[in-house]
């Protein structure tokens, strides 16, 4: 194991001059910049996400002893937004286990912000300049390609993801080999989009994915379309996932029967339970009509460079930390 740094020191200069070019961006916008607990009392309950704990040792007053540490800093900007900040932004480190080598670190950038009074697609808009602006840092360009999740499905593989039965959607993974047993529909869905859709996307294009299946809601509201859609998008530059935004759900009894729905998965899978966020569900029926979207800088370093490892980005990967 080598001392040296992961990346090239010219690649940590151009992170610095983006982290730059994402403040001035937002400054313009008047969109505040604010910072939240790294360390929280409850946990992401996503099924396919897992924690890092620790254990506070001072006295029991301060609370909880076990500490999650953030996958996101998406609950405290949501609470913030409850009390009335207003747009706002975070840039900083978040961490999620098991997840290391390619396109993963463990620890990782997260750009996450919020824009009161929007909606999805509107953020989705502002998450492309954004993009833009960091590939002009190196000298790039790219179009944009907007369509809906099933839009996306038809073209791609002739399919409706609402309506194909789960034979059809196994089907194109047939030379695939893949552990079926115990993956939903929802996971199979995905499968599809990784092996087959997302790796077509084209080099120089910014795509941006709108109104994903009513399960894959998490944190979005739903529209009662036919079928019912999560507002929600999901944008790559290339093949490469960026960002995953949310026209913001706001009904506190909804999104608590979301995390028990997370609970159940994870106990069935024999995971980890982290304890639900009460502070969260106390704060969303104040939080204002919103939009919010979450980008990893990594990544954006990533497809800028056109590197398919994450350690090129980074001053030290996992492995030499």
């Amino acid at each position: 194991m080598s001392w040296q740094p992961s990346a090239r020191l010219e690649v940590l200069r151009l992170r610095a001059r983006l982290n730059a070019q994402v403040r001035a961006f937002f400054a313009q916008r008047e969109v505040l910049e604010v910072e939240t607990p790294v360390l929280s009392q409850a946990g992401n309950t996503e099924p396919n996400i897992d924690s890092f704990t620790t254990a506070f040792s001072g006295h029991v007053s301060a609370g909880a002893r076990t500490r999650w540490l953030r996958t996101s800093p998406e609950y405290p900007l949501k609470r913030l937004l409850a009390a009335g900040i207003g747009d706002c932004y975070e840039l900083g480190r978040v961490f999620r286990n098991g997840e290391a080598g390619g396109r993963h670190n463990p620890e990782f950038t997260m750009l996450e912000w919020y824009r009161v009074g929007w909606d999805h697609r509107r953020l989705a808009q502002e998450t492309v300049e954004l993009v833009r602006l960091a590939l002009a840092l190196v000298d790039r360009r790219a179009r944009v390609d907007e369509l809906t999740y099933r839009e996306l499905f038809l073209r791609g593989l002739r399919l409706d993801p609402f309506s194909a039965t789960l034979e059809q959607l196994q089907a194109p993974l047939a030379s695939v080999r893949i552990d079926g047993e115990g993956l939903t529909r929802d996971d199979w869905l995905d499968l599809l989009i990784t092996h087959h859709l997302q790796p077509a996307f084209a080099a120089d294009c910014i795509t941006i994915v709108h109104d994903w299946p009513a399960s894959q809601a998490a944190l979005a509201r739903l529209r009662p379309d036919d079928p019912p859609v999560a507002e929600r998008f999901e944008l790559y530059l290339g093949a490469v996932e960026l960002a995953n935004g949310y026209h913001e759900l706001r009904d506190a009894a909804e999104q608590g029967a979301r995390f028990t729905g997370d609970q159940r998965r994870r106990a069935e899978r024999g995971l980890v339970q982290p304890p639900q966020d009460r502070l969260l569900l106390e704060a969303l029926p104040l939080m204002p009509h919103c939009a919010g979207v979450a980008v990893g800088i990594d990544r954006l370093l990533m497809a800028m460079l056109g590197t398919a490892s994450i350690a090129d980005v980074l001053a030290f990967d996992f492995a030499r930390a």
